[in-house]
């Protein structure tokens, strides 16, 4: 068995060095040094920025199959006051991204230890997940594609949920999100005559309440949507100047693709019905677009195969999660799935300032990527 106190000591020290999305060279230095060790067949690097990828190869016909992680961390300042926490102000691993990696880094030493037996085995260190970035550009890259696996798998930390119980979803696993970017442009004016400008401030105030009101209304989508606000600016802090310019920033989730262009297109022309009637020009634009994550059945066989072999807990989820995963990018392109793992009740919240990875769930993850991709090298004639 792998030996888990040196994973675990790994995981710190990438836990004290993160890097946000699109910047993680010392992340991938640090992962191809590691990984180096245990003599991949070819090791594959810049996908799609510092993206990495580790080719276990039987050189005998089989199975290609793809396990996944990311390398990059998020704009959060951690507020831990552990030995490894941070050490990079505004910049911590708060969702789990370095659990993550020091899964594969334990799979890949089990790995060399018992090679596969036929077809071969990539594991994908993905930047840029936080962003929605990461994914898509890996798709466009050659260096992935060339590779064609028939499967990809991920797993993602998922805290409240007893450690090392395995979360299988069927359909839907993660919801599709964007980003809506409103500018609303008027005109300026002294602040004792707002008559001879056009201040958006009304407009902004019932754009905001008509977002609001979109995700509940079943008119828009019979499934789950939501739309968040999460930053509106109006003018300037200048007590003389009527406000000229305003811009709301939301994000728009729902439970399946169609739902999130129906939400977007309703909300469009809401808002640009309420810019007119306030003779405002308004621009709208989108970012960080991430697809809802659907988990094909065969790969779901696998993974529910894995958990039980291993005799883990098992809970099927009968709602997708809400927060959303780049990943959907893969399984858009590729059979494949993803899953949870419990991080345990009493974990703190993905992106929370004081989340940290529960070390104890390492070798789970590690078993139940290793069961799944024994299960398909063994079984060559399934499609």
């Amino acid at each position: 068995m792998t030996n888990i106190d040196s994973i675990i000591k790994i995981r710190k020290k990438l836990h004290q060095n993160p890097e946000l999305s699109g910047n993680e060279k010392l992340t991938s230095k640090n992962i191809f040094d590691i990984i180096s060790r245990f003599n991949p067949s070819e090791i594959i690097r810049d996908i799609a920025g510092y993206g990495i990828a580790f080719v276990f190869d039987s050189s005998t016909p089989g199975r290609c199959v793809l396990l996944r992680c990311e390398l990059d961390a998020l704009p959060i300042n951690e507020e831990n006051d552990f030995e490894y926490k941070s050490k990079n102000q505004n910049c911590s691993h708060s969702c789990g991204h370095d659990g993550h990696m020091a899964i594969m880094v334990g799979l890949a030493s089990q790995i060399q230890k018992k090679p596969p037996f036929s077809g071969k085995i990539i594991l994908f260190f993905q930047p840029s997940e936080e962003t929605g970035k990461g994914a898509k550009l890996a798709i466009k890259d050659n260096k992935l594609e060339n590779l064609k696996p028939d499967f990809v798998f991920a797993l993602h930390n998922i805290p409240k949920y007893e450690k090392n119980k395995i979360i299988i979803r069927e359909g839907t696993f993660t919801c599709a999100s964007k980003g809506m970017i409103i500018k609303l442009l008027g005109k300026t004016s002294h602040a004792a005559e707002p008559e001879k400008g056009i201040n958006p401030a009304l407009a902004t105030s019932r754009i905001i309440e008509e977002l609001i009101s979109l995700s509940t209304n079943k008119e828009t989508a019979m499934n789950f949507t939501l739309i968040t606000i999460v930053h509106v600016l109006l003018g300037e802090i200048a007590f003389g100047t009527s406000a000229g310019y305003a811009e709301i920033r939301a994000t728009f989730r729902a439970s399946e693709n169609e739902d999130l262009d129906l939400l977007w297109k309703f909300a469009e022309k809401q808002i640009f019905e309420i810019a007119y009637a306030e003779n405002l020009k308004v621009e709208i634009s989108g970012t960080e677009y991430f697809p809802a994550i659907e988990n094909d059945n065969h790969a779901n066989e696998y993974i529910l195969n894995a958990a039980i072999e291993n005799n883990f807990e098992i809970q099927m989820e009968l709602e997708p999660f809400r927060w959303s995963e780049d990943f959907a990018q893969l399984t858009n392109r590729y059979k494949g799935a993803m899953f949870g793992m419990g991080a345990g009740t009493n974990c703190r919240n993905l992106h929370d300032s004081k989340y940290d990875f529960p070390d104890d769930i390492i070798e789970s993850g590690i078993k139940m990527f290793s069961s799944i991709y024994q299960q398909i090298l063994a079984n060559s004639k399934f499609i």
